[in-house]
C-alpha cells in the first residue's frame, strides 16, 4: 500500500535557498560549514533622510576612533572612508567566536543636484558619523576634504 507524505512548502524554500547560498545576494545558510567562512569585508551601515534645508547621512562607525574617519567629496561624490583596527590579543585571551569585521571600509555616494560641497560638514560622536549636505541654489564641482569634528 502506498503512504502518504505530507508536501512542507518551507521544506522545498529552504532547500532552495541552500543550493543558491552561495550566490550574490544571498546569505549562505547556517550550517556548521558557514561558521567557519571567513567574513567579508564591512560597511558601515547608514541612514539617509532629508528635510526642507539638508540632506543628512547618519553612518554605524561603532569602536572607530574619529582620527581613523576621512569624509570627502569630489565631482559630486561623497566618500566615507577609514578604519576599525583590531583589538591587541592578549596571551591570556581566549576567543570562541569572532563575528565582527575589521579593516579598512569604503563607501560612496553620489551627491544630489543642489549641494554645495564647500557647505558640507561632519561630525562624529558616540561611534555615530552624520554627515550634513546642505541644500544650495547653486552648486559648483569641486573636491573639498571635510574635517570632522
Amino acid at each position: 500500500m502506498n503512504s502518504l507524505t505530507a508536501w512542507n512548502p518551507f521544506k522545498e524554500l529552504d532547500d532552495l535557498r541552500k543550493r543558491l547560498g552561495g550566490w550574490p545576494g544571498n546569505s549562505p545558510a547556517r550550517t556548521d560549514a558557514a561558521e567557519t567562512t571567513p567574513m567579508a569585508q564591512w560597511a558601515p551601515l547608514v541612514d539617509i533622510s532629508e528635510n526642507d534645508k539638508e540632506f543628512l547621512i547618519k553612518a554605524e562607525l561603532p569602536e572607530v576612533k574619529k582620527e581613523d574617519v576621512k569624509v570627502t567629496v569630489e565631482k559630486g561624490v561623497l566618500t566615507l572612508s577609514g578604519e576599525r583596527k583590531i583589538e591587541k590579543e592578549e596571551k591570556t585571551t581566549k576567543f570562541h567566536r569572532v563575528e565582527r569585521a575589521y579593516g579598512s571600509f569604503l563607501r560612496s555616494f553620489g551627491l544630489p543636484e543642489g549641494i554645495d560641497p564647500a557647505k558640507v560638514g561632519a561630525e562624529f560622536k558616540d561611534g555615530l558619523l552624520l554627515v550634513r549636505l546642505p541644500k544650495s541654489e547653486k552648486a559648483k564641482p569641486q573636491a573639498v576634504d571635510i574635517q570632522v569634528l
